[in-house]
């Protein structure tokens, strides 16, 4: 499992446990599954999918370290 937050300038949009989170990275999307390598990557507008939710984001930046998720992005509302 891994431990995702996600949070925006306005509030935390979601802390917990997902088995996967899909983020819409610069380079295109990509799944952070348990066990993925550390990483820091900007993102830009689209999805970040976990659990079956969708959330639309104008952009943001996601880090991955030792299963633990951290995103912090803008809401496209």
């Amino acid at each position: 499992m891994l431990k995702l937050k996600i949070v925006s300038p306005e509030r935390v949009e979601f802390d917990g446990e997902v088995e996967s989170v899909t983020v819409p990275g610069t380079m295109g999307n990509f799944e952070v599954l348990t066990g993925h390598a550390p990483i820091i990557s900007s993102l830009q507008k689209g999805v970040v999918e976990y659990d079956g939710k969708q959330l639309p984001v104008t952009g943001g930046f996601v880090a991955v370290q030792k299963n633990e998720v951290s995103v912090c992005v803008e809401i496209n509302e």
